[in-house]
């Protein structure tokens, strides 16, 4: 590790105060600030001490995000072998397939996102911040398998320019940017977002290959051929990393026990979405409707966008009441639109870019209704006094 420090510190000189590449410092230190810990210190102002730094917590919704986009590199080749040979599929074999197709995707959206990320830290002399460590990871998880690399850079780019730095960067953002890059490729590209072929590896060119998921299913009136343990352990056709509610509890266990994800958003996201489900239920007009609530649970997006998606830190709610709500109509909006919507039976995405934009008014009711509260105590108290 000395040697790498040395080495690091000698790469450096050049990018110094008042040398020649001093504009190109941010690049350089990014290097450095990922690799160790940042040997910078607050000089005014109040501060906190704490051993959680933004690089810290980054890494650790990286590490959440690890086992479900693992079985989601598996499930990818999964789908296709096994629909092409229809027997058994060797876990390697999945495995590898799966690996050919989702690392360039990956590549992509960190090479384009990161680029950004460089050239805007150069160009306004800041620190390149971790930030885009998760963006980067979350963006090709929930994309169909074989959208097009240059969508993905396309959508990347345009999530990080108008999502991100239009509005000063890291931390400032009102919408999270990972589902912005989504809804960007959903609106301007639809045929490669949506329908039967897109969910399965190579399902748009190989005969007697479909990639229908439930969801999809459900809209268009056909039997149901998964079982529930199929759906609870992800082995169905979706997005890269949204289908295994199993590995998705994992992450979110990692990120309840660092309190890094909010457990009253997830917990919140359920108590909205059973409450839907079962007032759809009741109803039972159609197959999404009747529908079991429990299972609308574990199918589509649900699971990773409450976990990974609405707890994002930026553009949730802050206040402990404001998480409540903004969970609870996360759940509601998210099966209301899945349910009322036959063109595209998925509402995760828009649910929770909707309450990104309503997060800040929650937290100032909940805010405003505290110091209601406060002010009918403080004027209670000292009619007591008087008394």
């Amino acid at each position: 590790m000395k040697f790498l420090r040395t080495k690091i510190d000698q790469l450096k000189k050049p990018f110094g105060k008042g040398e020649k590449w001093e504009k190109f410092a941010p690049a350089i230190n990014a290097l450095d600030t990922f690799l160790y810990v940042p040997d910078h210190v607050t000089r005014k102002g109040a501060h906190i001490r704490d051993a959680v730094d933004l690089k810290r917590t980054m890494i650790t919704v990286v590490i959440a995000l690890l086992p479900a986009l693992i079985y989601g590199i598996y499930n990818t080749g999964y789908q296709y072998l096994y629909q092409v040979s229809g027997g058994e599929v060797a876990f390697m074999d999945a495995f590898l397939h799966g690996l050919w197709k989702v690392l360039p995707i990956i590549v992509v959206s960190y090479g384009v996102g990161l680029a950004i990320e460089f050239a805007f830290a150069v160009y306004r002399g800041h620190e390149v911040n971790e930030g885009f460590l998760v963006t980067g990871m979350l963006v090709p998880m929930i994309m169909p398998v074989d959208i097009p690399l240059w969508m993905v850079g396309l959508s990347v780019a345009f999530a990080v320019l108008i999502g991100k730095e239009a509005f000063g960067g890291t931390g400032m953002n009102i919408l999270n940017p990972a589902l912005l890059a989504r809804a960007f490729a959903f609106f301007a590209y639809p045929t490669y977002m949506s329908g039967n072929k897109v969910w399965v590896s190579e399902a748009s060119h190989v005969d007697g290959v479909s990639g229908e998921t439930i969801l999809g299913s459900l809209a268009a009136g056909h039997d149901i051929h998964f079982s529930m343990f199929d759906m609870f352990s992800g082995a169905i056709p979706g997005s890269i990393g949204e289908t295994s509610v199993l590995w998705i509890l994992v992450g979110a266990g990692i990120l309840i026990l660092t309190g890094v994800g909010s457990w009253r958003i997830m917990l919140g996201g359920v108590i909205g979405a059973a409450i839907m489900g079962l007032l759809f239920n009741l109803w039972s007009a159609n197959a999404l409707m009747s529908f079991p609530w429990y299972q609308h649970l574990m199918i589509g997006g649900f699971a990773f966008g409450i976990v990974f998606m609405a707890t994002d830190p930026v553009s949730a709610a802050q206040t402990t009441r404001g998480k409540w709500i903004y969970g609870i109509l996360i759940g509601f909006l998210c099966i209301m639109i899945r349910v009322f919507n036959p063109a595209y039976p998925e509402g995760v995405m828009l649910g929770i870019l909707l309450m990104n934009v309503f997060a800040p008014t929650i937290d100032h009711y909940v805010i405003e209704a505290n110091i209601k509260r406060r002010k009918k105590r403080l004027t209670a108290s000292r009619k007591l006094k008087t008394a």
